[in-house]
């Protein structure tokens, strides 16, 4: 059973609000990240999509659920998969912090664990591109 981690570090010249607000909100996500991603259930939180809102990424049986476990509004967002899938022990962490010249810093790192070996470097593989896909639209969609 091998680990993985995938890190992403970029800045943008975008009000954080309006960053956190694309990365948190459900299916803006899933426009950002390219992939059908719809709440399944709603947080009990002020903001439907904080601490124990449900998403599914992907169509029909295929798909995985991650449930929000952190939620700080323009802060910090952490996430984990709920449904069965071939990783365990996952944790996406998403930060957003202001740097010195006024832009919006994103860290994001996501942890796993493979089940069967050898699939972690393909699912590692496909979501670290997905996602720096996915956020080279950041400026369109905030």
């Amino acid at each position: 059973m091998a680990q993985y981690k995938i890190e992403i570090d970029e800045t943008f010249d975008i009000p954080r609000r309006r960053v956190f607000a694309l990365f948190a909100d459900h299916q803006r996500f899933g426009k950002l990240l390219g992939a059908p991603i719809k709440r399944i259930r709603d947080s009990d939180q002020a903001d439907p999509n904080g601490i124990g809102s449900v998403r599914k990424i992907g169509i029909g049986p295929i798909g995985l659920e991650e449930t929000v476990l952190s939620f700080e509004p323009e802060t910090l967002i952490e996430y984990t998969v709920t449904s069965m899938s071939p990783i365990r022990n996952h944790l996406g962490r998403i930060r957003f912090e202001d740097t010195p010249d006024g832009q919006t810093r994103v860290h994001y790192t996501i942890s796993f664990e493979d089940i069967v070996p050898f699939t972690g470097k393909v699912v590692s593989r496909a979501l670290e591109q997905g996602i720096r896909r996915g956020i080279k639209r950041v400026p369109d969609l905030a």
